[in-house]
């Protein structure tokens, strides 16, 4: 995987060459047809963003940065059957943490209704819209099939006056949800399904969450878009490959409705990570059922979650670029994500002692109430990071797996008799063990050599194993959350049969740890890489000053794997 990685690194480099919606762009702007460029990211505030909305947020973002253009912030919120102000407020919040500045340009396509009713009054009276009484059903089977044209409907030839009559009274409230539609007038027999008649205005006697009750109709999302675009002067619309067949229409619409500066739909493939979960209803499944504590449970894959887990903008962008612009859909695996953060956080972020599965350890020759404190660089890749002091006494924690009785062949760590390097501490050699009643090690017994102080032997003898520890007298005691994929990845994604999450049981495991005294100062978000154990960070939800909780981030490739028996 990291060969891959770094071959796609390597390419980026040598490819100078622009991605084809920077082609499309520069051409533009060379031809005149734009004098500059405007992109937008516009959501729907119905749920929460995940990692492939970051891809179009960056984009959308860095296209307008690169021809000194502008990037609009706009919530597409025409659909008030799923819309709330909590997922209004939790995608600004994502887009600000990506990096991604509107300025003063964040809209509303509800700003634009009063504009999107004239926009179909315009069409009425063109002749190219009118009143529909057929059901959602009907228009359904008059639509036709791919390779059967559709029929025309038994409405389409009312009258302008009769339509516009219609129309306001649909405004007015005069009918129920679902008795009257307004379509627009193209072909039914046009190859592209999309443009047989399509629905532009439905009934909804709902309550809008920024408009109230003033409406009891809401214009589809086709129709809706390209006005939102012409009205903003967006220039490139920039959207996914499942709306390319929607194209013809979003021309259609721009073109009757004689915008002077129309925009121009581009289509690029989504962000597909593999073995993850960003399905919505999928999602609040798992929310609902208690398997996840809420949308940013780190767990999952939306932006809230990742940011929760630990992930860092610079991450998630360089993520995106390794992906790169293309208009062919695939896959990309989780572990190019766990890469990109183990980049950024590598020469950022103090290296400090953690022990996830503490085994006690006793220096027999260590005096017995003294705690010394001894200096410990913050990143050994990075000086610039400085150092810290590190309590060190008789009494430490050491992981369980640093300890073997009997060693296995090539096994370099403790075991008794042989001589280890305490992490910027001293030399101890293993003298002894207890044991509980099962003949489990809880205790082992070590003697130091005073003179190895940091780490080095005056006579400059070498030992092959180096441990990490923590003093016991000083531990904080802390929970430390590991992580793993929500799903089985030997089962896949979904179950087969009847469509439902196969569920990794062990997504998630609580240890209790001991970690350095230094943590205690940790505030939400803060990262740390815990030697040899992984990048971790400060639980944002449920970390206090007196019960930490940290967050396992990604872990570190390990230089040696215990062989399963």
């Amino acid at each position: 995987m990291e060969k891959e990685i770094e071959s796609r690194e390597e390419n980026k480099e040598e490819t100078v060459g622009k991605n084809f919606i920077e082609q499309i762009i520069e051409k533009d702007l060379a031809e005149g047809v734009y004098d500059e460029v405007c992109t937008r990211f516009p959501p729907e505030p119905n749920g929460y963003l995940h990692i492939g909305h970051a891809k179009s947020i960056l984009l959308n973002y860095g296209l307008a940065q690169k021809y000194h253009g502008k990037f609009n912030m706009r919530f597409d919120d025409t659909n008030p059957t799923k819309e709330k102000v909590e997922f209004v407020e939790s995608i600004k919040k994502d887009i600000e943490w990506l990096g991604a500045d509107w300025e003063d340009r964040l809209y509303f396509a509800s700003d634009y209704f009063d504009q999107m009713y004239e926009a179909a009054i315009k069409l009425i009276k063109k002749g190219k819209a009118f009143v529909c009484d057929l059901s959602a059903e009907e228009i359904r089977e008059y639509r036709g099939t791919l390779t059967e044209p559709g029929k025309e409907s038994p409405y389409r030839n009312r009258s302008v006056e009769e339509n516009l009559d219609l129309f306001e009274r649909m405004k007015n409230g005069e009918f129920e949800d679902g008795s009257k539609v307004l379509r627009a007038k193209i072909d039914m027999a046009s190859p592209n399904i999309n443009m047989r008649d399509p629905v532009i205005y439905r009934v909804a006697h709902m309550n809008h969450h920024r408009t109230g009750d003033k409406w009891c109709i809401y214009p589809m999302y086709d129709f809706a878009h390209p006005i939102e675009d012409a009205i903003e002067g967006v220039t490139h619309s920039i959207c996914t490959l499942e709306f390319e067949d929607h194209r013809p229409l979003y021309d259609w619409v721009v073109t009757e409705l004689e915008y002077p500066h129309p925009p121009k739909q581009i289509e690029f493939a989504k962000l597909y990570l593999t073995n993850v979960v960003t399905g919505k209803r999928y999602i609040k499944k798992l929310v609902e059922d208690g398997i996840v504590d809420g949308w940013d449970d780190p767990r999952l894959v939306s932006i809230a979650a990742l940011r929760r887990r630990g992930f860092t903008p610079e991450s998630i962008k360089k993520f995106v670029e390794l992906c790169g612009v293309s208009k062919a859909n695939s896959s990309v695996d989780y572990a190019m994500l766990e890469y990109c953060i183990r980049e950024d956080l590598k020469m950022k972020r103090p290296r400090v002692m953690a022990v996830l599965n503490p085994l006690k350890l006793v220096i027999d020759n260590y005096p017995e109430e003294q705690i010394e404190y001894l200096e410990a660089p913050n990143n050994m890749e990075n000086p610039e990071l400085g150092s810290r002091s590190v309590p060190f006494g008789k009494e430490l924690y050491i992981e369980q797996e640093d300890f073997m009785e009997v060693p296995v062949k090539k096994y370099k760590r403790l075991y008794p008799g042989n001589e280890v390097r305490l992490m910027n501490a001293y030399f101890v050699t293993c003298t002894d063990v207890e044991k509980d009643e099962n003949g489990n090690v809880t205790v082992v017994h070590c003697t130091y050599d005073p003179a190895s102080k940091g780490g080095n032997s005056p006579d400059g003898r070498k030992v092959k194993g180096t441990i990490h520890w923590v003093a016991a007298k000083t531990a904080v005691e802390t929970e430390c959350r590991l992580y793993e994929n929500i799903v089985d990845e030997e089962k896949g994604v979904y179950n087969k049969e009847d469509g439902s999450l196969n569920v990794n049981p062990n997504s998630l495991t609580v240890v209790k740890a001991y970690v350095e005294p230094e943590l205690k100062k940790s505030q939400a978000f803060d990262s740390y890489q815990f030697v040899r154990n992984g990048f971790f960070c400060t639980d944002c939800h449920d970390s206090r000053p007196d019960a930490l909780v940290f967050n396992r981030i990604v872990s570190l490739k390990s230089s040696f794997k215990l062989e399963k028996k």
